[in-house]
Formats: structure tokens, sequence, C-alpha cells
């Protein structure tokens, strides 16, 4: 009878093993940005956030710097089931619903605070709803991801003093639209490459945020910053809409708790660095140059008129009201 019940009791302990590992979930989460960047080192934080509050159901395993891939890549892969959860830009779910892209056209923001009001007004509702009926992924959260900048090797104060320049831009039409209009020559490259053609001569020049000029090393291979502050960006957390049609609604309000909050987490990081870094970059001895905003917005308007890229101009006008 003894062996009987040691027995019973190590087959229910197996058994009972056998449901927790059976009950927990492991999940793969990418995006293309640095280790040292909060994009990354927030959704670390949201990862363990969300198996404690989740009493260890989901196992999620962060994988920054492209190691699953380029951004093309990980957006694709929330279709084919390779990745999960991914942070990505609105360009990218543009490629599937191609009216959130219109975030992208130069000078729509008027700065990070005005982009945060986006996030909770009914345009941006809108332009979701379109995307997840387009895609069928869910978008959880937005981060400020910082306001994008030119780099070069030359002094630029106007739009005419990009007329032939070789520029590195997304392959993305929006990120074109400012360049382009200011007779630059645009070259889409990955991002993970883009130090490498920089520093070989593919490319003149680049844009991006401060931070990631910074976190990419850009200064090194380029020696003027140029605050053309022409796209005030964001990235956006995606999950498959396999995983999250998956998830309880207990489940589901968790996750999205966690990633808005370490969006917010993020967001507050960037706001810091990019504070400090014009200072430091001038300190560094790069020339840091303003320029005429309003020139460059008139060139914009006439050369690269919003209806080019298929934007809608109602949900232009309806972003530019948001206070």
């Amino acid at each position: 009878m003894t062996f009987t019940i040691k027995t019973l009791l190590g087959a229910a302990a197996l058994m009972a093993s056998a449901a927790v590992a059976q009950a927990q979930t492991t999940l793969k989460w990418a995006h293309v940005y640095e280790a040292s960047e909060p994009f990354h080192t927030e959704s670390v934080w949201a990862a363990e956030e969300i198996a404690k509050r989740t009493e260890g159901r989901y196992d999620i395993d962060v994988f920054p710097a492209s190691q699953l891939g380029k951004e093309a890549d990980i957006n694709q892969g929330l279709k084919l089931g390779t990745v999960d959860i991914i942070i990505s830009g609105s360009s990218f779910a543009s490629r599937e619903y191609k009216p959130i892209g219109v975030t992208y056209y130069p000078y729509i923001f008027r700065d990070p605070a005005h982009l945060i009001a986006y996030t909770k007004s009914d345009v941006f509702r809108k332009l979701v709803e379109g995307y997840e009926e387009a895609s069928g992924n869910h978008i959880t959260a937005v981060t400020y991801y910082g306001t994008r900048h030119t780099t070069a090797n030359k002094d630029i104060t106007s739009c005419a003093d990009m007329e032939g320049l070789k520029i590195r831009v997304p392959d993305v039409p929006a990120y074109l639209a400012m360049p382009q209009a200011c007779g630059a020559n645009t070259t889409p490259i990955a991002f993970a490459e883009v130090y490498l053609a920089l520093q070989n001569g593919t490319v003149d020049a680049q844009e991006n945020p401060l931070t990631a000029i910074e976190a990419k090393k850009f200064y090194e291979v380029q020696s003027n910053i140029i605050l053309t502050g022409h796209i005030v960006d964001h990235l956006n957390t995606v999950m498959s809409g396999r995983v999250w049609n998956s998830l309880s609604d207990g489940d589901k309000q968790i996750f999205s708790e966690v990633m808005l909050e370490a969006a917010e987490r993020a967001t507050r990081v960037v706001e810091e660095r990019e504070a400090a870094l014009v200072d430091k970059f001038k300190a560094d001895g790069l020339m840091v140059t303003e320029v005429d905003k309003e020139d460059f917005l008139k060139n914009v308007l006439e050369k690269a008129p919003l209806e080019n890229y298929g934007y809608n101009r109602e949900d232009w006008e309806a972003i530019r009201a948001v206070q």
C-alpha cells in the first residue's frame, strides 16, 4: 500500500510538473535597435514584468539589434510565426495599411507632446483599427523614437543646400518627401548597414534621431549634425494576431498595461537623452547647425504634396488639429 501511495504521489507530481510546463508559453520579442537603447531595456523590463504579473505563464525572450532579421523581416515574421512581438515604425505598418503612414509626412507633428496627444486621439484609433483589420496584428503601445535630424560631411542651412546630396533614407514613401523636395538623391539602405555605407562613401548623409546617431556612432563618420527636425518619429509595439487572440481577457489587460508603461518609460528616457545630446555633440567637436524649418516645409508642401504619397488629407488635417 505504501509503495502504491508513493507511486501515485510521484505520478501526481509529474503530472503537475507537466501541467506547469504546458501552461508556460514562450514568446519571441524582436527589434532592430541596440541593447543600450531604451527600446530594448524597457522591452526587457516589460518581458520580466509580464512574467511576474502572469505568475510565470509567459516567458518572453527579447532579441535586439536585428538578431531575428531586419525590420521588414520581423514584420513579416509576425505572419510567419517566427516572432510574436515586435517594435517597429508605422512606416512598416503602412505597407499593410497605407493611411497609417501619414504620420511620417514631414512636419505633421509640432513636437513630441503633439505626437503623444495624437496617440490618445480619435484619428489614432481610426488608423490603428484600419491597420489591425488589414494586417491581423495588434498595436499595444506607441513609444516616442525621437525627432529626426540630418547628418552629413557638409554644412546645410537651407533646403537648397541638399541639392545632389546622396542620403540614406528608409525605403518608405513619406521619409523620401523632405530629401526629394530639396533635390537630394535618396538611397534605401538597411538600418544595420548605414554606418558602413557612410564610412565607405556609398552615401554622403543620413537622417535619424539624435539618440540613434549616438547609439549607432554615426558621428564617427559624419562631421555635421543638421537639426532639420523633419519627422517627430515613433515606434509601435505590435503583437501578432495569432498570439493576441489566444490571450484571455485578463492576460490581454496585463500585456496592454505593461507595454504601455514600458513605452512611457522609454519615451521619458529618449526625451531626457535628446535634451543633453546637442551640447554633447558640440563638445565632441561636431558642427551642429540650426535650419530654417519654414523653408523646408514650404518646399515639401510645394514639391512633395501629401496626395503624391496616397495619404488622406482628412487624416493629415485631423492630426495637425490635435492639441
